[in-house]
């Protein structure tokens, strides 16, 4: 009852409400977009792994419409340069990463921190969407626990050659999560989206993949720190 009591106070046809949700939809129309080509891009450095990972990319892609239809349902208009914006030095770094054969940080960044901030974020706006954004959102979500699960596997299987590259990538990256929550916080909010809820949601989605992958709380914590330095 309280999920419904608090999705009825949004008003979705407010003009405040649409000018914040073009810019979080087209965080997550880009987000999905990105995605898509960086499994792409990871099938090319992991032949043996090619077919699952052009799998995901295709799940990535069919997420990209189901985003574009929710926007369109609103007939809010997404505004792609922000978004374009709004993931450029994750991008730039992943394309860095690719360029010096990096497998593992282009694993960190996109199935690990881009995937867990993913199921953050969709999480955390399942219970405030309005209806037909709230089912295309849960279907995703269990997409998205898959990709995650992706990364965590081959980077346990591979460990302990990992764990040096995964410290730096780790140190390089994180901290720009927290530049993008903080840049989308005020919109967030607007759709009733607290920080402090997205910011908890990472946190444990992003420490239950380090642990499953073979870090100690120990690790994880002075890793996680790293983020919350700049937040």
């Amino acid at each position: 009852m309280q999920e419904l009591a608090t999705r009825s106070e949004i008003e979705f046809n407010s003009e405040i409400y649409k000018d914040a949700y073009s810019r979080i939809n087209a965080i997550v129309i880009k987000g999905e977009e990105e995605a898509y080509q960086n499994y792409i891009d990871m099938a090319q450095m992991l032949p043996d792994y090619k077919d699952e990972l052009i799998r995901l990319s295709k799940m990535e892609h069919r997420h990209k419409k189901g985003f574009q239809s929710c926007g369109k349902n609103l007939n809010v208009i997404p505004d792609m340069e922000y978004a374009h914006e709004f993931f450029a030095q994750l991008n730039r770094n992943f394309q860095e990463a690719k360029a010096q054969g990096k497998i593992v940080t282009c694993l960190l960044i996109q199935s690990l921190i881009i995937e867990a901030f993913a199921i953050a974020a969709y999480n955390i706006y399942i219970p405030v969407a309005d209806t037909f954004a709230r089912k295309i959102t849960e279907g995703v979500v269990k997409d998205e626990y898959a990709h995650l699960n992706f990364g965590e596997v081959w980077l346990q299987e591979n460990f302990e050659t990992s764990k040096a590259e995964l410290y730096e990538a780790n140190k390089d990256n994180l901290p720009i999560v927290w530049t993008m929550l903080n840049q989308v916080q005020d919109d967030a909010k607007i759709l009733g989206m607290e920080k402090e809820a997205l910011v908890e949601d990472f946190m444990i989605s992003y420490g239950e993949a380090l642990s499953n992958i073979g870090f100690s709380t120990r690790d994880i914590m002075q890793m996680s720190s790293y983020g919350l330095r700049a937040a």
